[in-house]
């Protein structure tokens, strides 16, 4: 190829959208979501369901390089692996692969698909069209990451590395299973 027929190279730019824009292009989307039929539907709500399942499965693989167990009285036990500021970011990295499978898979996930909201307040999605995705994708991605958990499970993965990996994951649940009402409904920051 000579010189002449090349094409110039092409800057890169950024659309900033104002907030109207954004809301229209939104409820686009959420037009689309809720036209889209029932069987690709739940096969891509199972989909995302695994996927998180796959990203939460890697991120509790990760953190079990850092457990600490504690006494009754609070005193640490028995502590192994990474230090507790390394293990949360690799963890919380880790689980980003789940929801990169869920972009790049073009997935349904419950959580996007609340955005749907936006098309039913301006009317362009009634009320059970809104109600029927949310209840099929909540029920897809359910499905998915039981059967994924139910595979794990089967797998004995829980076993691997001397018992961490289940003990982890037994950690994380019993962490997050005994939170308050007050713990869990205020923003992290706030002390």
């Amino acid at each position: 190829m000579d010189e002449q027929t090349r094409d110039p190279p092409r800057a890169v730019t950024f659309d900033p959208l104002l907030p109207a824009a954004v809301a229209a292009r939104v409820e686009a989307g959420g037009v689309k979501k809720a036209s889209v039929d029932i069987l690709t539907l739940l096969v891509l709500s199972v989909l995302a369901g695994a996927f998180i399942s796959f990203g939460a499965i890697f991120a509790t693989t990760v953190s079990a390089g850092g457990i600490s167990i504690a006494a009754a009285d609070g005193a640490i036990q028995f502590s192994a692996g990474l230090p507790y500021g390394v293990t949360k970011p690799l963890a919380g990295l880790s689980f980003s692969v789940g929801l990169i499978l869920v972009l790049v898979g073009g997935a349904e996930l419950f959580t996007g698909n609340t955005m749907i909201v936006m098309a039913w307040a301006s009317g362009k999605v009634t009320t059970r069209a809104l109600l029927h995705n949310w209840l099929i994708v909540f029920c897809g991605n359910f499905a998915g990451a039981f059967l994924t958990a139910a595979l794990m499970f089967y797998t004995t993965q829980h076993t691997f590395g001397g018992g961490s990996i289940g003990l982890s994951a037994l950690y994380s649940a019993h962490s997050k299973a005994s939170l308050d009402f007050e713990h869990q409904s205020r923003p992290q920051f706030v002390a």
